[in-house]
């Protein structure tokens, strides 16, 4: 093998700052996505839930046809497609801002919260029928009795499948750079092009996204050990 190996070229200079920007990137479009699709995937699953028919009908639809199409489709769906979804006002928004971003932030968001949405309906089927009747009955509506009594049972008891789905963003924010978005992945291949340095490039991409998900399932884990010796009887 006569490859020349050659590490301090991606680790230090201009190359170095393109690697920082991208894990700057893609830690951004993370955690916005992971904010929205938590907020999405509570409030379908809450719909699931509900005794109003178009409500349900909908959530159904929704998890399904987004947990069943690959999100390379979605997210070329959203840069492509979204002029004749998206109000022209938002899309106007959006081109002001950086739009693949948003395109990006948007697949990422609801490909996840569909999943979220089912982790949440199972986290709520194991928590007993009764509470949520001794919470009517106390006169609290559903969605009081959702906020207060149902939710936050199910959030500690799906902390482990919740940890998946976050290192699933995380991760799947990599196909954004198929729309120009500069994140990690998007820096390495930009580095492979300038250099012809692609091992190295793609073993740094590799090693930062290790590091970056055993953060967050640390964090995750440590939070959820606390909060468990905080409120346990």
């Amino acid at each position: 093998m006569n490859y020349d190996f050659n590490w301090g070229l991606v680790l230090s200079g201009e190359y170095g700052q393109w690697i920082v920007q991208g894990v700057i990137t893609t830690l951004q479009i993370s955690a916005i996505s992971i904010v929205f699709s938590m907020l999405l995937g509570t409030i379908i699953a809450v719909f699931r839930l509900s005794q109003i028919k178009p409500l349900e009908w909908f959530s159904i639809a929704f998890t399904e046809f987004f947990r069943n199409t690959p999100l390379l489709v979605q997210i070329f769906f959203w840069y492509f497609g979204s002029d004749a979804v998206l109000p022209k006002a938002v899309n106007q928004w959006l081109y002001k801002q950086n739009f693949e971003f948003a395109a990006g932030v948007i697949a990422l968001t609801v490909y996840t919260s569909a999943f979220i949405a089912e982790e949440i309906r199972s986290g709520i089927f194991s928590i007993p029928k009764t509470q949520l009747e001794s919470s009517r009955a106390t006169g609290l509506s559903f969605i009081q009795a959702m906020r207060y009594v149902i939710l936050p049972q199910a959030f500690r008891i799906i902390i482990p499948p919740l940890i998946s789905q976050f290192l699933n963003l995380i991760k799947n924010s990599s196909l954004c750079m198929t729309i120009g978005v500069m994140e990690l992945t998007y820096m390495a291949r930009q580095i492979e092009s300038y250099t012809f340095h692609g091992f190295e490039a793609f073993t740094v991409a590799t090693l930062i996204y290790l590091f970056i998900s055993l953060i967050v399932s640390f964090a995750v884990n440590q939070y959820n050990k606390y909060f468990l010796k905080q409120y346990s009887w």
